[in-house]
């Protein structure tokens, strides 16, 4: 496993790190905690030292299950853990016509965050974020001082924020502030919409870029077909409603064919794709067994996708946005 610089963090976290979002269940079909659980304990013993997680994941559970994850550790090294405060409203996308009184009140941000502690069975939150975003939030309400109240105490060391899904410039405002250490994105050969606009500017204050959903919620890593059925509770029966699913698997033969001989796989080129972009601090693609850890984690080698298979990908990008109706 190879490792760099969470921006101006400091931390040096492992170039493949690990979402936590499936092993919560809920939103993603049946659930195995103990599978689960390998796969996390996997993922540590082949060098994975960020761990992302959110405080609505299943309800808690995923938080949960990385707290057994670190008790197991009992003395040894331990992962970096970052998880998420949601909205107090419960809707998202975050959009600038809400109040951020109202979705990110200094009780409600600190109330999650102790809630996550216990959770996680730590002292110290490595590093918090806002899950959602809408930069005319910025110079409103009290989040800037929660935020600094929270890391003089002790009880994050790091803050950061998401975007909303597809929205890379939802957050470029408040980076400004200097209040926030780092920020999570979708990043992915369909979605580079990122390296418009906010990874340059990541790059100019040291911001620590966490790359989410490099597989594009399963359709580059080319196991998905036209004729895929999702279960009854797995969300992405929405999210590949329709010919959705069909015109995606298409689009990612066209990707893998690009890659060609320079990934083993799609999904070793789409991993590969994300690490190319040397904003990218991390990326975190789900890993649910500990399979899905072997083949993600083998993709921090040091080898890159070539200048010219990366420029030939840039026409495979794919302007949408499907989480605003997908529900």
């Amino acid at each position: 496993m190879r490792y760099r610089k969470l921006g101006r963090t400091g931390l040096e976290v492992s170039e493949v790190g690990i979402g936590t979002w499936g092993i919560g269940g809920l939103d993603w079909g049946s659930r195995d905690d103990r599978r689960s659980r390998r796969a996390l304990h996997m993922a540590v013993d082949s060098g994975v030292n960020f761990v992302d997680t959110a405080y609505g994941y299943g309800k808690g559970r995923s938080e949960a299950l990385i707290g057994q994850v670190l008790r197991d550790l009992g003395a040894g090294p331990k992962p970096i853990v970052a998880t998420k405060v949601p909205l107090k409203t419960g809707v998202w996308p975050a959009t600038d016509d809400m109040a951020v009184e109202d979705c990110y009140p200094g009780s409600w941000i600190r109330g999650c965050t102790e809630k996550s502690l216990r959770r996680l069975g730590v002292d110290r939150i490595d590093l918090q974020q806002f899950h959602f975003w809408a930069d005319a939030w910025t110079e409103h309400g009290g989040w800037r001082e929660t935020v600094a109240d929270l890391k003089r105490e002790g009880k994050v060391r790091f803050f950061g924020v998401s975007t909303n899904d597809h929205d890379p410039d939802s957050v470029l405002r408040v980076l400004d502030t200097g209040a926030l250490d780092t920020v999570q994105v979708i990043y992915n050969v369909f979605d580079q919409s990122a390296s418009e606009r906010l990874l340059p500017k990541c790059a100019a204050l040291d911001i620590g870029v966490i790359a989410r959903s490099p597989f594009d919620e399963g359709s580059l890593t080319g196991t998905l077909r036209a004729d895929t059925v999702f279960a009854e509770d797995d969300w992405r029966r929405g999210y590949f409603r329709g010919d959705r699913l069909a015109t995606a698997a298409a689009r990612a033969r066209g990707v893998a064919s690009v890659i060609g001989a320079e990934a083993s796989s799609l999904a070793d080129g789409a991993l590969r794709f994300c690490l190319s972009e040397p904003a990218v601090s991390t990326v975190i693609p789900g890993m649910r067994s500990p399979g899905h850890v072997g083949e993600n984690c083998a993709v921090s080698d040091g080898r890159l996708l070539s200048a010219g298979v990366l420029k030939r990908l840039r026409d495979h990008a794919w302007a949408r946005n499907w989480y605003a109706d997908a529900w």
